[in-house]
């Protein structure tokens, strides 16, 4: 009798992870991460001043915020398929827009649908749904995810050489299309509720006995929003996970910065390249040991290695030769803890979410934090860019954000479970 393969039977939920890590890794390679090549390329093209460039930025940042409470809803009524199919196309648009444009309100207009597009095509709507198809491996399952947004950080030298290549204009018209190839075929994989399809969150079997009594503790169990709203934890979360994503957004002027503070373009394209090499292996690490450890614990850890990330930027711009602020010493502290700090706190700020306020509504939950991420967001490109217009430095601007760092880790101690 000849022997039979057996194939591997994989829990639906993974195939929407790795096939929503493909794409949020190819969002985070030509814009969360990637941008800021293409940033720089377009201030020297048209000469505009930082302030007014970073503006449209701090835009984005803005009115995602404000679409994203929203997201939860409109896949409920739609279905996440058609939201997703939806905003990749607008998406692909934005860029292609992008790539043609020749003034400074036609770069407003493109950044104001590409955030439209992002909203409902990318992040918010993987979340949403790996967050309804795990509960015991949620926080596995949110790190794998994440782990591709940490993958675009690695590309930046390839972006800049790409833009050297061929130009920018060329460069950031494949973007656009790439995110259609890419996108649309993903759209088609994703799923609501596994309920729907007969099966349960982890691929957990249930007898029907088991489904009616477990019923209440899953799809149904959690806050509501406005219960949520109520909750001191929930500000406190809100608030600590707004400033790291404020000192997140600071990367869009990392290379311009870096450049002013005399290193070559390509020595600056390269440490950046090796700080996302950190946020990879912190969000794969926080995979392994999410589930095992006290999450809060971990996520003090993060920020405070965010902390000293931060911290190097400014100590390279600081032009001392005292050991403490020798450059050579800031270099060392933003590759090794800014992309660690950061890719590691990404995955765990995610699933405490869903351990303080539970899955039912889950993806509104993560949507008014991404609204407050989203403020913070706003305000760091702004911060930086005026910074640099008004006091013609940019070390300012990474001296404020320093200690607005340090402030979240009491607030993430401070957080206690929910009764």
């Amino acid at each position: 009798m000849p022997y039979r393969i057996r194939k591997p039977n994989i829990f639906y939920g993974w195939w929407i992870v790795f096939s929503a890590g493909i794409v949020q890794w190819y969002s985070s390679a030509v814009f969360w991460r990637g941008f800021p090549p293409f940033f720089d390329a377009i201030l020297s093209t048209f000469g505009w001043s930082s302030g007014a460039t970073g503006a449209a930025v701090s835009i984005q940042r803005s009115e995602s915020g404000l679409i994203s409470p929203f997201v939860g809803t409109v896949i409920k009524k739609f279905g996440p398929k058609r939201v997703m199919a939806f905003g990749i196309l607008l998406t692909g648009a934005s860029f292609i827009w992008m790539s043609r444009m020749q003034s400074l309100w036609e770069f407003y207009c493109a950044i104001t649908i590409l955030t439209l597009g992002m909203s409902f095509g990318t992040f918010i709507i993987f979340l949403a749904v790996v967050g309804n198809w795990f509960q015991k491996n949620r926080g596995k399952a949110i790190s794998v995810l994440m782990s591709g947004a940490g993958l675009g950080g690695i590309t930046i030298p390839l972006i800049v050489l790409g833009i050297e290549e061929f130009g920018w204009r060329n460069m950031i018209f494949s973007v656009g299309i790439g995110f259609w190839v890419l996108g649309l075929p993903t759209s088609l994989i994703l799923r609501g509720d596994p309920e729907d399809y007969g099966q349960y969150p982890d691929g957990e079997k249930r007898n029907n006995q088991q489904s009616s009594d477990n019923k209440l503790d899953s799809r149904d169990s959690g806050f509501s929003v406005k219960e949520a709203l109520r909750n001191g934890n929930f500000w406190k979360l809100a608030l600590a996970a707004g400033i790291s994503q404020a000192v997140f957004t600071s990367n869009l002027f990392h290379l311009t910065s870096f450049k002013e503070f005399g290193l070559t373009t390509a020595f600056a394209a390269t440490i950046i390249g090796l700080s996302w090499w950190g946020d990879i292996l912190g969000r794969v690490v926080v995979g392994f040991i999410t589930d095992k450890y006290d999450r809060k614990f971990l996520l003090t850890i993060s920020f405070s290695l965010l902390t000293l990330g931060i911290l190097g930027v400014s100590i390279i711009g600081s032009e001392s030769e005292f050991i403490l602020f020798n450059r050579n010493l800031g270099i060392i502290l933003f590759i090794i803890f800014f992309g660690l700090g950061f890719g590691s706190s990404v995955p765990l700020r995610l699933t405490l979410a869903a351990d303080y306020f539970g899955r039912k509504n889950y993806g509104s939950m993560v949507g008014i934090l991404n609204t407050v991420g989203a403020v913070f967001g706003t305000l760091s490109p702004l911060l930086v860019g005026l910074t640099k217009d008004f006091t013609g430095d940019y070390i300012y601007a990474y001296y404020i954000l320093t200690f607005m760092m340090i402030f979240t880790i009491p607030l993430v101690i401070s957080l206690r479970k929910n009764n």
